[in-house]
């Protein structure tokens, strides 16, 4: 999946702050159901045999699938037991499985191997299946495995339930961890040595795939929990060795890697910075905000940034040369075997009326120039080194290992030169999440300082703090990318919408733990306070916000925030007319009431203490009218 990882960790921390408890409580629950996906993975061997054709569908499976649901609904889509009942696991095996799947194609010191056929985030660089390694989901999947072992640790049982594959999957996968422990105490990432740990890894989700695919499921067996934690221990240590591999010398962080297999080895190669590993860094709970701060100010200073806007593209941005530049081997590229080539009847090389050496037209790949060449004839006295010579002669004229795909070749949406407005805010946030953890963990002022002035300059770059004419649209309305050539397009319900709303929500400092709500805003400016009187319909016909509030909803409560000084307070005004009187939280029962949207209560009213947060001098002007963005 291509969101698979980042989007449950998400929505299962979401699920442990608002019910506390639930999740360990059912771990060892056996009411969740496997998906009968009649896609079949092919054996590792033909994965790495040729890693763009990796996947087969099982027509016949199809077939009894639909056979199924006549038969009982929508539950026939489900993997079932023999009796033709579904088949139940536990939450434990289940939260398991998609780590289990990614650790299986980490390519060690690198980047998880895209290859099934997905893309990730961005399908715009759909090419990088098969060649490419994620460093992105490192980032993801070592926050998952570390949420998952904390639920393990809270548990009040020590022993689960787990399908016996998944058992033998997870505990091959902890011993191949283990035969390359030495990597851990910091021997040499040879190209011979990843590709013996990579081999190990990608076998071990080979021989379950073989015993899952078309079998019935079996009962499942009994594993303590310290096994699990230990094995997510080891196996976040191996993630932690890409992590560190993925910091480049610019400052930034690699977000994919080029990955290359050659007999018994596995190379990487560097690609180009993408925004979305640099919002997958800042992501990890365990980077310091000293850290975060460094890497937002190393993308400022980097091609990601456009400063026309105060905002980052995607990727580099680059000129792509024209259709007549393409296709065009430099004379010194020339060598005998092509000369040979050229002065015969083939038609894989020709030099055209203007005298350029181009490969034909014909040729889509290298395998389509492997077996052009295969098929010459003996009376050709080809060698092997004749074939390797035009074969490199071909890549290093397209390059075809470093074609990322429609990213490299389109001009909107996620194109070349556009912003993507969405992972513009996914930075923010994630640079929002460091701060608020810095704060509360009560970190040096002056290092929060730093912090909050460059969030300051990166939200002083989104839509809704420009003018019309620099941000070429209504700057309320969310927008999906901004090409070089236009201004914001698309508007509308795009990602931005959500990621706006947890952005200012976060700004409001509501935060949700332990299933009660609290209000302590940490990022709050004064200048966004009322200097009189104004009238606010969710307060009720002709009532006002007072000179000196806020309002803002929440689950369709009111909740009006009172600039002071002193110590923080909280009253809940109810439907029946009492109040409770607080600090900056509710408690259990009222933010459960609060949750439930049953109009009990009427109000809430906070006292807080702000200061007001200037937008730094340092970063010269905004893109807008005189630098007045933030007071916008």
């Amino acid at each position: 999946g291509d969101h698979q990882i980042v989007y449950l960790h998400r929505l299962l921390e979401v699920m442990d702050r608002f019910h506390p408890g639930t999740l360990e409580q059912k771990l060892g629950e056996r009411a969740f159901s496997y998906a009968n996906v009649p896609y079949r993975i092919l054996p590792y061997d033909r994965l790495t045999a040729d890693p763009k054709h990796t996947l087969e569908f099982d027509h016949a499976e199809q077939a009894d699938i639909e056979a199924r649901v006549a038969a009982m609904g929508s539950d026939g889509r489900l993997v079932l037991t023999e009796d033709g009942r579904v088949h139940h696991v536990s939450l434990a095996e289940k939260l398991l499985v998609p780590a289990l799947a990614k650790l299986s194609n980490l390519v060690p010191g690198g980047g998880v191997w895209l290859n099934t056929q997905r893309p990730e985030w961005n399908d715009a660089n759909n090419a990088l299946v098969g060649i490419g390694a994620s460093v992105v989901t490192v980032f993801h999947l070592r926050e998952y495995i570390d949420f998952v072992a904390r639920l393990l640790e809270r548990s009040t049982v020590s022993e689960l339930t787990v399908s016996e594959p998944v058992l033998d999957w997870l505990r091959s996968l902890n011993a191949a961890f283990d035969a390359h422990n030495d990597l851990l105490e910091g021997a040499e990432m040879t190209p011979v040595v990843r590709r013996s740990l990579l081999d190990r890894l990608g076998r071990t989700f080979s021989d379950y795939r073989a015993h899952v695919y078309g079998s019935t499921p079996e009962e499942p067996s009994s594993v303590s929990i310290a096994e699990l934690r230990d094995f997510l221990v080891v196996a976040g240590s191996h993630l932690d060795l890409a992590i560190d591999a993925a910091q480049r010398p610019d400052g930034l962080s690699e977000a994919y890697l080029l990955l290359r297999l050659g007999p018994g080895t596995a190379e990487l190669e560097s690609l180009y910075p993408m925004l979305e590993g640099q919002v997958a860094a800042l992501g990890v709970a365990d980077t310091d905000l000293n850290s975060a701060v460094e890497l937002v100010d190393a993308a400022f200073a980097s091609e990601l940034y456009r400063a026309d806007q105060e905002s980052f593209l995607l990727y580099p941005n680059n000129s792509l040369p024209s259709f007549m530049e393409k296709n065009r081997v430099p004379d010194e590229a020339v060598g005998p075997a092509l000369n040979r080539l050229i002065d015969s009847t083939s038609t894989v090389v020709r030099r055209d009326c203007e005298g350029v050496v181009r490969f034909g037209a014909h040729l889509r790949r290298a395998a389509d120039l492997e077996a052009a060449l295969e098929a010459l004839d003996e009376s050709w006295g080809f060698r092997e080194a004749d074939r390797a010579d035009v074969l490199g002669t071909y890549e290093a004229v397209f390059n075809h290992r470093a074609f990322t795909g429609r990213s490299q070749t389109m001009y909107r949406y996620e194109g070349l030169g556009s912003i993507y407005w969405h992972m513009v805010a996914k930075l923010l946030l994630a640079l929002q999440q460091r701060l608020l953890a810095a704060i509360d963990s009560g970190e040096d002022p002056q290092v929060v300082e730093r912090g909050i002035q460059r969030y300051l300059r990166l939200r002083a770059g989104l839509g809704h703090m420009k003018t019309v004419a620099v941000h070429g649209a209504f700057p309320l309305e969310p927008h999906s990318h901004t090409p070089a050539h236009t201004g914001a397009q698309q508007p509308g319900m795009t990602g931005m919408a959500k990621e706006g709303v947890i952005l200012r929500l976060g700004e409001l400092g509501v935060r949700v733990e332990r299933g009660c709500v609290s209000f302590r805003p940490a990022l709050l400016d004064s200048s966004e306070f009322l200097t009189s009187p104004c009238e606010w319909q969710p307060l009720g016909q002709g009532q006002k916000l007072e000179a000196d509030t806020l309002g803002f909803t929440y689950c369709g409560v009111p909740v009006v925030y009172h600039a002071q000084q002193g110590e923080p307070w909280t009253r809940v005004s109810l439907a029946e007319g009492s109040q409770r009187l607080g600090g900056d939280s509710l408690d259990r029962e009222t933010s459960r009431t609060l949750f439930a949207r049953v109009g009990a209560i009427n109000r809430i009213d906070v006292g807080v203490q702000l200061r007001d947060w200037r937008f730094p001098s340092d970063f010269g002007s905004t893109p807008n009218n005189s630098g007045k963005g933030h007071e916008q």
